[in-house]
């Protein structure tokens, strides 16, 4: 839950998550829909489906202690891998979250692409160093709280660093220029033109193949394009990472219109009471809210 969100927003959600599964059989167990009916305002949905796979597959493989065989599984990039076995194992391996990045930089006076797999690389060795002889599991969170707490972004509390006098980038008057800024990817504005065709108490989904955002997931069917303009006439607007989504709803009485769409496409009708357990995204329960 903490990749891509704080830890004020997710606290109640992880509450309430650990009611519903207190452990790791009770999640594998557990449907999609009732998952992602728990994740419903964390976004990033992707993480809660791969959760779940991961989780089915541990229940029966076993959970590894190791983060090269941890990394197979749904979910687990190099950082939360690292992070979970030496925490939960006490496997010898350094993390490299935003916050470790940042100190290191710091410290060592590094100028690197630390988003570049090379440069990132040499930062990760570096982070691998540290724990070496010591309690990884203490130091590596230690490392995520300096980070977070001290030697942050803006205003950085330099004097209570454990590290001030060692620190190049302090003395070097580089503190508020290290880490380097990664280049910002380009926001995108797309026009989305989604169908609502209502059966009753249902609504018609098809799993998304048209659109960049939400890929693979249950959206409405409909159109979508990219745009250098925001038209003077739309619902509303929503953002979805680098996508600045401009959403004009359409409702269609027939159903029909969806032969086009059940011969190219995964195509289910859900009950509009149910479909925060389907298709979570904010924007589509927003679309609904126009007819």
């Amino acid at each position: 839950m903490l990749q891509q969100t704080t830890v004020t927003a997710v606290i109640p959600y992880y509450e309430r998550f650990l009611k519903s599964f207190p452990t790791l059989k009770e999640l594998a167990q557990a449907n999609e829909g009732d998952v992602l009916k728990l994740w419903s305002g964390l976004g990033y949905y992707s993480r809660a489906r791969n959760m779940l796979k991961s989780a089915k597959l541990f229940v029966r493989q076993g959970f590894p202690k190791t983060h090269t065989e941890l990394a197979k599984f749904p979910g687990f990039g190099p950082y939360t891998s690292r992070a979970v076995t030496s925490i939960a194992f006490g496997e010898n391996v350094g993390v490299l979250d935003g916050n470790v990045i940042r100190i290191l930089s710091r410290v060592f006076a590094l100028n690197l692409d630390w988003w570049k797999t090379e440069e990132k690389n040499k930062l990760q060795n570096l982070a691998d160093k540290i724990v070496r002889g010591g309690a990884s599991y203490i130091i590596n969170q230690a490392m995520m709280d300096l980070g977070s707490e001290i030697c942050t972004p803006k205003n950085p509390r330099c004097l209570l660093c454990p590290w001030t006098a060692k620190c190049q980038a302090r003395l070097q008057s580089k503190v508020l220029v290290l880490p380097k800024l990664r280049p910002r990817k380009k926001i995108q504005t797309w026009i989305w033109e989604p169908v609502l065709i209502l059966k009753k108490d249902k609504v018609a989904l098809i799993k998304n193949d048209y659109a960049p955002f939400l890929k693979g997931q249950w959206l409405l069917p409909g159109k979508a394009r990219q745009s250098l303009k925001v038209p003077k006439k739309f619902d509303f607007k929503h953002s979805i990472t680098h996508h600045k989504i401009i959403v004009k709803v359409k409702e269609e009485k027939s159903d029909s219109i969806l032969r086009k769409w059940q011969k190219n496409s995964t195509f289910r009708w859900v009950k509009i009471n149910e479909l925060s357990q389907i298709a979570p995204a904010s924007m589509i329960q927003k679309a609904i809210m126009f007819t």
